[in-house]
């Protein structure tokens, strides 16, 4: 088995084995694990029968090389099964190990194998689709004031306007990216957390043709404002895997996180938001959106000598 590198251009072979997958931590959608490549991080895949092994490698920080759980529609791995991947292909740790697969099996049995450690800074944020649509209730009400507001500056008096992203419109999302991140100087440092997700944006939207994902951006008087990119994860669950909105603009978040729930995951019962990063203000913010749950990643760290 010889694992290589994996591109957007795999996409159209690697769709079978996720129609069915029901791993809920984003990492796990198809756009997302080949939109995240950069200088320092490469997916990297091989076909096992009817499963697809996924491999991450680092340039740098090569002590961050690790698997993730293979994807099947017909079988799942055992604990032991896992053990034996891992070894064959010279790995020391699976992440985004999910707490459902854990719970499968008796924890002696994993413990036997595996030192668990929970990913905290992986942990994603699950919310119902109706309560992010609708906003009902006294905790949502500082949301519903801020949107608002907008609506009485920008809504009624024409100044917005929603559609689709298409291929043609990449441009346009691109100098929006740009502009958003020079307000958060999120290129300072290229292989910070900001920067690494600028670029997977960018490979995202340069690739919609390419991805089964939905696009949705906003104009204010004719300039992109904000944008949400998201796709199919369960048969349940969507992820949300961007969503930017310029943040000098009041109430401007709010109404667009409102219209991507909408608008881009109707027939979803649950919206994956991802994972804060440990970024305290990221963190912060996903609360106040009040999650219907944690989704909770593990690493599973093989032990020299089973038993």
């Amino acid at each position: 088995m010889k694992l290589l590198p994996l591109t957007p251009a795999d996409y159209p072979a690697l769709t079978p084995f996720f129609e069915h997958q029901q791993h809920r931590l984003c990492v796990y959608s198809l756009p997302s694990l080949l939109s995240w490549c950069n200088d320092e991080y490469q997916p990297f895949g091989a076909i096992d029968g009817d499963a697809l092994i996924i491999a991450a490698e680092f340039n740098r920080e090569k002590e961050k090389r690790h698997l993730i759980l293979p994807i099947s529609p017909q079988r799942q791995y055992s604990p032991e099964a896992l053990h034996a991947l891992a070894r064959k292909l010279d790995f020391k740790s699976y992440w985004f190990v999910t707490e459902d697969y854990l719970q499968q099996y008796e924890i002696k049995r994993v413990e036997a194998l595996f030192t668990i450690r929970e990913q905290e800074e992986y942990n994603d944020y699950v919310y119902r689709t109706s309560d992010l649509t609708e906003l009902k209730g006294n905790k949502y009400s500082k949301k519903r004031n801020l949107i608002s507001q907008f609506s009485k500056e920008y809504l009624e008096k024409d100044r917005v306007r929603l559609a689709p992203i298409t291929p043609e419109q990449a441009p346009e999302c691109i100098r929006f990216l740009n502009e958003w991140c020079e307000e958060r100087s999120c290129d300072a440092n290229q292989m910070d957390d900001l920067a690494c997700e600028r670029l997977a944006a960018l490979n995202t939207i340069e690739h919609l043709d390419i991805f089964s994902s939905q696009g949705l951006l906003l104009r204010i008087d004719g300039k992109v404002s904000a944008f949400g990119i998201g796709s199919y994860l369960t048969a349940t669950m969507g992820v949300l895997h961007f969503e930017k909105a310029f943040s000098r603009i009041k109430g401007l978040y709010q109404y667009f996180d409102s219209q991507c729930a909408r608008l881009l995951f109707n027939g979803y019962v649950f919206i994956n938001k991802e994972s804060d990063m440990n970024v305290p203000g990221l963190a912060k913010a996903k609360r106040s959106y009040y999650p219907a749950m944690r989704v909770k990643s593990y690493e599973l760290v093989l032990k020299k000598t089973p038993g």
